[in-house]
């Protein structure tokens, strides 16, 4: 039977956390509701024939890029040392990965609500790598996220230094309004929505020609906006999911205190070399596009980080996973 004390020790589950479940839940339901109620018994041709098999795999299609985004490494490593930073502090961050996940899709929603309500010059804008909108975008969202990333594994790099009882230099004290800018969960939505701005990846480009197929084929604004809500179903899931994860992570730390600097060293480490990382391929690719540097640029820039994402993921897993058997692992017996 479990005692009151038990009880107490269990971790109380915050009313933001449920509302962002909540949330997520009402997504799904929402989008596939509306797919399998109604868009496929209309024989609706979301698919471009109007065949239900079809209809569905154009749903599921748009699903899964939405799963698959979550793990673009740009969204791996701005959830993960924005959580550390965060969970480090004290701080609600299980919901980190929900806002920035929700503030990335509202540029990929709107850009679908446009298409639907027959603005074509957004398609054939986006369909040309030449074209004012392609070319800025290619700049802001790379660039922001570039800076974000640098900016974020310094300031885990300072709590590091600081916890060592290093003392704080000019850059670090620099670094003190980012700190305060993004101080909660919430303050991500602003940082999804910029790198969003730069829509070129294969997953965003990907549900815009599926959006655009549907348009073109006289749907219904109700029936083609269900792909940008599944889509975004999918990449809030395991963007919030990821996020959680590592918050709780994170706050193993704490909870076991067996491992102390050790612990913290590695984690933090593997976030932040993946972070630079990121951040100097994306500010490469920007700045030989942009500028048509030479010297080590284009190499650089030519390097893949397409597929990082999901190695970081494992990469993160493993390191979790053996902390955790460390941990558990009873002591050495004092008879």
């Amino acid at each position: 039977m479990t005692s009151l004390s038990e009880v107490e020790t269990w971790p109380r589950v915050r009313p933001s956390t449920i509302g962002v479940v909540s949330l997520i839940v009402m997504l799904h339901v929402v989008g596939w509701g509306v797919l399998v109620l109604l868009v496929i018994p209309a024989g609706i041709p979301l698919g471009g024939g109007g065949d239900a098999l079809v209809t569905l795999g154009v749903g599921f299609t748009a699903y899964a890029l939405g799963v698959r985004h979550a793990f673009d490494a740009d969204h791996i490593a701005a959830i993960d040392n924005t959580t550390r930073r965060l969970a480090e502090r004290g701080r609600p961050a299980n919901t980190v990965g929900f806002w920035f996940s929700l503030g990335h899709s509202t540029v990929v929603v709107v850009l679908c609500i446009l298409l639907t309500f027959g603005f074509a010059a957004i398609g054939s804008s986006l369909s040309d790598d030449s074209s004012a909108l392609r070319t800025w975008t290619g700049v802001i969202g790379p660039t922001v996220s570039g800076v974000f990333l640098l900016v974020i594994a310094a300031i885990n790099i300072a709590s590091l230094r600081r916890r060592d009882g290093a003392a704080g230099g000019p850059v670090l004290r620099m670094l003190g309004p980012f700190e305060k800018a993004v101080d909660r969960p919430s303050r991500m939505y602003v940082v999804g929505l910029l790198f969003g701005l730069g829509f070129d990846t294969a997953t965003e480009i990907g549900l815009l020609a599926l959006a655009g197929a549907a348009t073109l084929a006289a749907v219904p604004w109700w029936a083609a906006l269900t792909l940008p809500i599944l889509f975004t179903a999918g990449m809030s899931a395991f963007d919030t999911t990821q996020g959680a994860v590592m918050r709780r992570a994170y706050t193993w730390q704490s909870d076991r205190r067996r491992l102390g600097a050790t612990y913290a060293l590695v984690i933090t480490g593997v976030s932040v070399v993946a972070a630079v990382l990121i951040a100097i391929v994306q500010l490469a690719d920007v700045l030989v596009a942009s500028l048509s540097l030479g010297g080590p640029f284009p190499w650089l820039a030519s390097v893949g980080i397409e597929d990082l994402g999901i190695v970081l993921t494992g990469v993160l897993l493993v390191a979790w996973a053996a902390v955790l058997f460390v941990t558990r692992r009873p002591g050495p017996s004092t008879d």
